[in-house]
């Protein structure tokens, strides 16, 4: 245990708990744990979760401009300066499951042939979902938080396998609160806001 892997829990906490209560300070926060995993990834060899980082920091930013710019038909009841959160269409959970299912094995032959990753595949679709679910979350869709609880019931085997005490802990109260996080956004959406 480190303490980059003290501050990266810390940091995660408070942006998954701003963003389950639909704050745009969760960007801020989520700002600086984008560089605190990397320098923890990187340390752990868990080269397609250090990857991520800079691709999540541009989604944060891409994220923290849509909720903040909403188009007319997006602005929330409660907030007309905030983006509501909606629901996808059929046809994007179908493009989205394509997208992820073939990225995620192409990264993971990727690992296996170049890089010391303890678990490739598991790593690569760990990636792959916490894209999708990032990008969601910058969209603000509802169902973002499925697959947020996918992602951190995977990252609580890939960090147990990976030997990282805090972070299983830190996945585990990620899932609690995307459970709280997925009834509140489905209320909002039918509120409209």
């Amino acid at each position: 245990m480190t303490w980059v892997e003290i501050i990266s829990a810390l940091l995660g906490l408070s942006c998954v708990f701003l963003a389950g209560r639909g704050s745009k300070y969760n960007f801020w926060v989520g700002y600086l744990y984008n560089i605190f995993l990397f320098c923890l990834f990187w340390h752990q060899h868990l080269y397609a979760a250090m990857i991520l980082q800079p691709v999540a920091f541009a989604i944060n930013t891409f994220g923290h401009w849509r909720w903040t710019h909403p188009k007319e038909e997006e602005r929330s009841a409660a907030d007309s300066s905030s983006l509501k959160v909606s629901a996808m269409s059929r046809g994007k959970w179908i493009a989205a499951a394509a997208i992820v299912l073939s990225g995620g094995c192409i990264w993971a032959l990727c690992l296996q042939h170049f890089t010391q990753d303890p678990a490739p595949w598991l790593d690569s679709y760990v990636l792959m979902f916490t894209f999708l679910a990032q990008y969601l979350s910058a969209q603000k869709k509802w169902e973002c938080w499925i697959v947020w609880l996918i992602v951190n019931v995977a990252n609580i085997i890939l960090y147990i396998a990976s030997g990282l005490y805090i972070m299983p802990i830190v996945s585990l109260l990620y899932l609690t609160n995307g459970v709280w996080s997925l009834l509140s956004w489905r209320k909002k959406m039918k509120r409209g806001e």
